[in-house]
């Protein structure tokens, strides 16, 4: 068994470690902390969420670091105000028997004031947004120009962010010497590129397959009818009495949606979405954390920086556009050493997005029957006797009222008590459940063809406008904003979109032409990082393949391409 020691992590940073009740590193800590250490190196590592890449990158450069120099000589990037605190949080733990280590957080929504206070103290470590970090530095109250590690976390999810203007800004502000680790869940070509621009010939850890998803999820799939979506959510949920989930949703206002519908059916549940202010967010992400909640309904961008290590099941209740996108999600479960599942209601138009996902990620799919309501009574049912029999009983407060309760029910015989207290915790269940119908789809031959005819005359009869918007890559706009924009307007969820094309200073996209004012709207007092967004129609576009599934087996070009088909 490998422990801290072996990889070379000092007395100190052994106590702090141990403290925390670390025993022994994790694979990427193995590989990554002895390099640190033993090498100046620039290191790129593809590793999984919860796989203790903080701790990896965190343990040597605590230890690296001159705490007699007051001036900042490690960086950390975080694409997230709560990852930002989170990182900032651990290397604080780690520094605990080290003196005169100083970390600080920096990040949007925070007193700009107090931080700029804490940087005149002098500061080694900076974890910081890129936004707020260079925003700082263009005030001249930031030096980073005696940085000696930049470390990019989540390298991947800042790019799709849209964080690559600050990214090179702040960089520019660094020495040219210097080590540059760079750790994401996938290696992505913008990932590439900035790999191949910032750093000297880095050492690649991989941990698993590069893109592949985590080692300890199995990932299952459920065919459904679109409008049987909600009820199938239910029913995998109510069949799963102990899940612990997030239940990611492609709009802000399907996850409302979805989280009022739960919260109406009684489950402890809320929602995560870009609508909520800081302070509600915050507050959300608390009782979720606490498990006050048993169920978030999240946006992927809202849920970004949800440290989480005990998740159960993660729900794809409807699939995300993006590839990627998948292996972050399914990543939020099986951490820590844990095994988790991720779940996937799939349409029958959308079945062949599941063969894609499975050649990214190198996982094969199962496919799950949704439950029958008798299957699911039977499930709860054995959860409520499990329950029963491992309650502890305290005599000191039962027995004084004992012979009272047992006065009260001795006309009962033994079968119709256990039955009236089954009805009594169980009703609701046998209730909802009655007769309720069976909501697999099967895909016949017949219906095969069906939906083959069906796709075609779609595309037939599809008519195609172009837009042209007054904002671009440098704005950082991306295909999948525009998306989820159009889908949250009203009306929204109907409208198909083509091809998207994203220039620097400006973008082009296809909508269907039958909701032109529609779209229209839905850019109405939209914003992108403070730049009003104006839309105007350029020409219409007819049919004839030249919509949304036109040039699917090309390769794509960076910030150009079109929608997946669903």
């Amino acid at each position: 068994m490998t422990t801290f020691t072996d990889i070379g992590i000092n007395n100190e940073l052994l106590q702090a470690v141990s403290a925390q009740g670390f025993t022994e590193p994790t694979p990427v800590q193995t590989k990554v902390i002895p390099l640190m250490l033993e090498q100046e190196v620039d290191i790129v590592s593809l590793a999984q969420t919860g796989t203790g890449k903080t701790a990896a990158f965190g343990l040597p450069l605590i230890q690296r670091i001159d705490s007699q120099d007051k001036r900042t000589q490690g960086l950390v990037l975080c694409p997230t105000r709560e990852l930002c605190m989170q990182v900032s949080r651990d290397l604080e733990n780690f520094a605990r028997f080290t003196q005169g280590i100083r970390v600080l957080a920096i990040y949007g929504g925070a007193s700009i004031e107090q931080q700029m206070r804490q940087l005149r103290k002098g500061i080694q470590i900076i974890v910081a947004t890129p936004g707020r970090l260079r925003d700082l530095i263009q005030r001249g109250k930031v030096d980073i120009s005696a940085v000696r590690y930049a470390v990019f976390d989540e390298a991947d999810e800042m790019l799709q962010m849209g964080f690559q203007d600050e990214l090179n800004a702040i960089l520019a502000e660094t020495p040219k010497e210097k080590n540059t680790l760079l750790f994401s869940a996938t290696m992505s070509r913008e990932v590439a590129n900035i790999a191949s621009r910032y750093m000297s010939d880095p050492v690649e850890i991989t941990m698993g397959r590069k893109n592949s998803g985590a080692e300890n999820v199995t990932h299952e799939y459920y065919l459904i009818n679109g409008r049987d979506r909600y009820s199938a959510l239910k029913r995998i949920v109510d069949n799963n009495p102990e899940n612990y989930s997030i239940i990611f949703c492609r709009t802000r206002r399907d996850t409302q949606d979805v989280a009022d519908k739960l919260i109406q059916d009684g489950y402890r549940a809320d929602s995560l979405h870009g609508e909520l202010s800081q302070a509600q967010r915050d507050l959300v992400m608390n009782k979720f954390r606490k498990k006050h909640l048993q169920l978030l309904v999240a946006t992927d961008v809202a849920a970004r920086g949800l440290d989480v290590n005990d998740l159960t099941h993660v729900i794809n209740y409807s699939l995300p556009d993006d590839i990627a996108a998948y292996t972050h999600r399914s990543g939020r479960t099986g951490r820590a050493g844990s095994s988790g599942t991720s779940i996937a209601l799939v349409d029958l138009r959308e079945r062949h997005r599941i063969k894609h996902i499975e050649k990214k990620i190198g996982k094969k799919f199962t496919k799950s029957l949704i439950p029958t309501g008798k299957e699911v009574c039977t499930t709860q049912l054995r959860s409520l006797m499990e329950v029963i029999s491992g309650t502890e009983v305290n005599h000191e407060q039962i027995d004084p009222l004992y012979a009272d309760i047992e006065q009260q029910l001795a006309h009962l015989d033994r079968e119709e008590l256990i039955k009236k207290f089954i009805s009594l915790e169980f009703n609701r269940f046998l209730k909802y459940y009655k007769d309720a119908p069976d909501l697999n789809q099967q895909v016949s031959g017949k219906n095969q063809k069906n939906f083959q005819k069906n796709d075609r005359q779609d595309q037939k009869n599809k008519t195609f406008t172009r837009f042209h918007l007054n904002v671009g890559r440098r704005n950082g706009v991306l295909p999948e904003n525009l998306i989820n924009t159009i889908n949250a307007a009203p009306g929204g969820g109907r409208i198909k979109v083509g091809k998207i094309e994203i220039m620097r200073n400006t973008a082009t996209l296809e909508g269907d032409s039958r909701f032109i004012p529609q779209i229209l709207g839905a850019f109405q007092h939209f914003k992108v990082n403070g730049k009003v967004v104006t839309a105007k129609v350029l020409q219409p576009r007819t049919g004839g393949g030249r919509g949304r599934n036109s040039n699917m087996g090309k390769s794509r070009k960076p910030w150009k391409g079109r929608r997946p088909r669903h």
